[in-house]
């Protein structure tokens, strides 16, 4: 079981839609996927940077520079996944970047082994609640129409993007459009101080399951201020990039919910801990979304069946940002997308489909 080369290729994919955030307006993705090629099978794993530094400080260009010139490096021909995450720790931060070979390298050692990566992980359902993000609109018509069109599809939870000046009454006109009984919840991305307190607290009135990331996402101490001052639960996204910063931040009440994104916290081994933290404490956790094509999605998927994730994530249909997905599309049945169950992550990319997106392909050997 010889792992003989990685590969790193770069692939160009439209959405279906322009999705606006408080950060910035995306209409694509410029993807990067690293491919682990060894004796009798191969792992795929898609990184979750935007083009540009703006969720967070990796973009995806740095992740190439960084995946080939110091985390590559780290695998060698006998390689166990264990020897790379402990040979690439000594490389600060480039979450992101490590996400992405981590997840190539557990799809390759998982199917192996013949064993799929939801089954590696721990997982104990076989289909997980789906929920969809609802980027900030230009007006409320059009929000309630793209919402409406959702709850018809059959999403279980709708999560709304908000912004200082987009916020209070377009979450009003959505709970007063489809009533108390649908679960919402709303996203700010970092958009706010801890002094619009009073602001936020205006949400209150409208039933949400959380507020996510409402402040800097070094804030930690005020998110505990603010949890004093707001009723709705606070979940915090950007903030939580390893297990211990996790603990931290439960340990000073600065949030009562996690969202976990494996590329955000380095890799799904690093999840699970953070996962198995939140299990042991009662708080509830849920899987977040980086737009990921089918690669990404699927590994997502096999996370967000774990017994923690009592919470609908953001892992929708393929429909929902891509006409056209790189791998068989995923579909929403019932409010449910089924977890794949085949060795490994479960799916592979469509040959055609993906060179059609393909922009660039390198092979670097592992001697």
């Amino acid at each position: 079981m010889t792992i003989r080369s990685i590969e790193i290729r770069r692939a160009h994919i439209e959405l279906v839609a322009p999705f606006q955030t408080s950060f910035g307006v995306e209409t694509d993705r410029h993807l990067l996927y690293v491919r682990v090629v060894g004796d009798g099978a191969e792992g795929w794993g898609e990184c979750v940077a935007m083009t540009d530094p703006l969720y967070s400080s990796e973009y995806v260009d740095g992740c190439e520079d960084v995946l080939r010139r110091y985390l590559i490096p780290c695998v060698t021909p006998d390689s166990t996944l264990q020897s790379v995450l402990d040979s690439m720790a000594a490389f600060r931060g480039n979450y992101m970047a490590k996400a992405a070979l981590e997840a190539a390298l557990l799809d390759y050692f998982t199917r192996l082994d013949g064993v799929s990566l939801a089954t590696y992980l721990g997982a104990t359902q076989t289909r997980v609640a789906s929920g969809v993000s609802v980027g900030i609109q230009p007006s409320i018509d059009a929000l309630l129409d793209v919402v409406g069109r959702y709850v018809a599809d059959g999403y279980v939870r709708i999560k709304l993007k908000i912004e200082p000046g987009r916020d209070i009454e377009p979450v009003r006109a959505v709970r007063n459009a489809f009533g108390d009984d649908m679960l919402l919840q709303v996203d700010a991305n970092a958009a706010y101080r801890v002094e619009d307190a009073e602001h936020l607290a205006r949400l209150d009135e409208f039933n949400l399951l959380l507020i996510e990331q409402p402040l800097p996402e070094e804030d930690l101490v005020g998110n505990v201020d603010l949890v004093k001052r707001v009723r709705t639960p606070i979940c915090l996204d950007e903030s939580i990039t390893t297990v211990e910063v996790a603990r931290g931040a439960l340990d000073i009440g600065a949030c009562s919910i996690i969202n976990i994104k494996p590329g955000r916290v380095g890799g799904y081994v690093e999840a699970k801990k953070i996962h198995d933290l939140c299990l042991s404490r009662g708080v509830p956790v849920w899987c977040g979304g980086m737009l990921e094509t089918g690669i990404g999605r699927a590994a997502n998927l096999a996370l967000a069946a774990l017994p923690g994730f009592t919470l609908p994530g953001d892992t929708s249909a393929s429909k929902r940002y891509f006409t056209t997905d790189v791998t068989t599309p995923f579909e929403l049945r019932d409010g449910y997308i089924d977890v794949p169950n085949g060795p490994g992550i479960g799916v592979t990319p469509i040959p055609a489909v993906l060179d059609a997106f393909t922009s660039s392909v390198s092979s670097i050997a592992i001697d």
